[in-house]
């Protein structure tokens, strides 16, 4: 039967009623002609008989966790099967990709809207760089901050095309290294660096941005360049408008050089043309799924990138390649163009390689367009030198304090590492994160900040996580049933994909039962505003509860290199309150400014050449199993790579 398509303003108003009724729908949805739709035999007490016996009732309840009588089974029959009808009509209508659910989720309680007005682009107290020397090689700018890069191109030492074809030589040299690259837009980067030396020529200065290469996570629309999305059912997608944020890019300036990949519809660091690799350590992961911005900003490949969070997508690859990644608010930057995972929890943020960068590029991205209804208009004021001792710091207690030795630890496992890890090798990595992490404090302390303890709201939060994968598996529902997402496993077991199954399995999620976790999340949403009222920010470790906690509450955190262990980079993060991204930015300034971490860049060449001695030891690409989902330390992320 052909599809018919209607406005969403009418589907919305006519499906809910048809199918809280349990009717038909309305004729402008589905017009059937009586000789394709056979009358029903009549059942006892009228209307149309049951479509199916209570044996099918019976397996439902179990799933519902109720139970019913025999005569409460036969009553309910003829609902639940002119329900069914209302679903098969449901299913007939084409929505597109992009529709959104006529919810929209807030972060804020009742009565706590943020007040004020976005000032998007405007102008921000920037670190007023040293002098920096330009050499014949410009890939001696590569790491540099965005900040060195605009004053040098302001200032027209150098010009916005050669900084972009450096950039572009190294995603071509290492981009395939690193399985970091999905598209080059080598003709589109070259055309915008062109424009922008004109305009800055002719006096036209547009910010901070202006000139500046980057990338963006390929599950960003982008005009007539694919949009695959990291699988192999949308590898040839090509979308007919840009996102938001690649709209915003442009309007500030930004040179677009790269769709970076994303592990397929953005789980972990796997997509069709391989694993992203770790910079720091090219044999291992990167995590994801956020992983080709965190591998190409770690590797110079690019000034910066921006990438998608919606349970540790950005958190988890910035922390595994060394970047920081800031996560903002849910409803900070507008997911118009983006691919949808789930509605009420995705959310779009920078990752870059200095704090200050990532003031500067969220600066440029966040406020209301329009489009997306959940972006709230609130201000960001940026003030780098908000002294840390006026303000409220707590960190949580649990995780800076030495964990005992684990006596039923196997020997030889645990760790998700490279080969297995023995005990005592997990209890050495354990210790000298736990160093890392109090020497972050004593930092901290040491740049002004008077920190309290705290422990984090006691929430079941697995009980709701489900709540993310049933609104994907709507998302993906189309894609579900016309077999298409079976093309992920199409390259074999070790890059067999979690989301077909997930999908399906969560197709029996009960309405009733998502929404009932949709309130549960409204009462950990009130333990977390409860307890952020007393505090500016929090400081904890990456491998923390809070990360799920607050993924679905949606407030703001950021990661940054903390120290390496075994040459890998460990990571920090501070947590803010809602729409208080400045907060986080400033304590995580004076952690940067206090430390000498970010000074810190991977040898590439170096890295390469050691994992190509590897592979020609053992035959093997030198990611297996774990590591290529996770990274080196698979105990951090392995649920949170979303």
């Amino acid at each position: 039967m052909k599809k018919t398509t209607v406005g969403r303003r009418g589907f919305m108003k006519a499906v809910p009623a048809a199918i809280a009724a349990g009717v038909t729908l309305p004729k402008i949805v589905s017009a059937r002609t009586p000789a394709a739709e056979p009358v029903v035999s009549q059942g006892r007490g009228g209307g149309p008989a049951p479509r199916f016996g209570t044996d099918a009732l019976k397996g439902a309840e179990k799933v519902a966790g109720l139970e019913f009588t025999d005569a409460e089974e036969e009553a309910i029959l003829r609902g639940v099967s002119a329900n069914l009808t209302a679903y098969e009509q449901l299913r007939k209508i084409d929505i597109p990709l992009d529709t959104e659910p006529a919810i929209t989720f807030h972060p804020y309680l009742p009565g706590k809207k943020p007040t004020g007005k976005a000032t998007r682009n405007a102008k921000l107290p920037i670190s007023k760089p040293t002098r920096v020397t330009v050499s014949a090689s410009l890939e001696d700018l590569a790491f540099e901050p965005i900040s060195v890069l605009a004053s040098l191109i302001e200032t027209r030492r150098i010009t916005s095309t050669d900084l972009t074809k450096m950039y572009l030589g190294r995603l071509k040299r290492y981009g395939d290294q690193l399985h970091c690259v999905i598209t080059l837009t080598e003709d589109l980067a070259l055309a915008q660096a062109a424009a922008a030396d004109k305009e800055i020529k002719a006096g036209h200065y547009r910010g901070p941005l202006h000139g500046i290469p980057c990338g963006v996570k390929d599950l960003f629309d982008t005009k007539g360049i694919r949009t695959t999305w990291g699988s192999k059912p949308f590898e040839n997608r090509v979308p007919d408008v840009d996102a938001t944020i690649v709209e915003r890019l442009r309007e500030a300036g930004a040179v677009l050089c790269a769709k970076l990949s994303l592990g397929a519809l953005a789980q972990n660091n796997i997509w069709f043309g391989g694993a992203t690799r770790n910079p720091w350590a090219p044999d291992q992961g990167s995590s994801g799924s956020s992983a080709g911005p965190g591998a190409a900003t770690a590797g110079g490949l690019v000034a910066f990138a921006v990438g998608t969070e919606t349970r540790g997508s950005i958190i988890s690859p910035a922390s595994t390649c060394g970047v920081v990644g800031l996560r903002p608010t849910y409803g900070r930057i507008s997911r118009y163009g983006a691919m949808a995972l789930s509605w009420t929890m995705d959310k779009i943020g920078p990752m870059c390689r200095r704090v200050e960068d990532c003031a500067i590029v969220f600066n440029a991205l966040y406020g209301s367009d329009g489009r997306d209804e959940s972006v709230v208009d609130a201000p960001f004021v940026w003030n780098p030198d908000v002294p840390l001792s006026s303000m409220k710091i707590a960190y949580v207690k649990r995780e800076f304090e030495l964990a005992p030795p684990n006596p039923n630890a196997p020997a030889g496992g645990g760790g998700g590492g490279r080969g297995g890890v023995t005990p005592e090798e997990a209890r050495r990595r354990a210790d000298e994160r736990n160093r890392i992490l109090n020497d972050a404090l004593d930092a901290l302390r040491g740049a002004g900040a008077k920190l309290e303890p705290i422990e984090l709201p006691d929430f079941q939060t697995n009980a709701i996580n489900f709540l993310l994968t049933a609104e994907g598996a709507a998302a993906f529902d189309d894609s579900t049933r016309d077999r298409r997402l079976d093309q992920m496993n199409a390259n074999g077991p070790e890059f067999s994909s979690t989301w077909p199954n997930a999908f399906r399995t969560h197709r029996f999620v009960p309405a009733v039962e998502y929404i009932r976790g949709q309130r549960a999340r409204t009462l950990l949403m009130r333990q977390m505003d409860a307890l952020m009222s007393h505090y500016d920010v929090f400081v904890s470790s990456t491998n923390s509860a809070s990360l799920s906690i607050t993924n679905l509450t949606g407030h703001p955190a950021l990661c940054l290199k903390s120290g390496f262990i075994d040459g890998l980079p460990q990571a920090l993060m501070i947590t803010g309150r809602l729409y208080d991204e400045a907060s986080v930015l400033r304590v995580a300034l004076a952690y940067e400014r206090a430390t000498k971490w970010h000074e810190m860049n991977p040898a590439l060449d170096e890295n390469i050449k050691k994992m190509k001695a590897t592979e020609g030891q053992d035959g093997r690409d030198g990611l297996d199993g774990q590591e290529r989902l996770v990274g080196p330390e698979g105990e951090h992320f392995e649920h949170f790579d979303i």
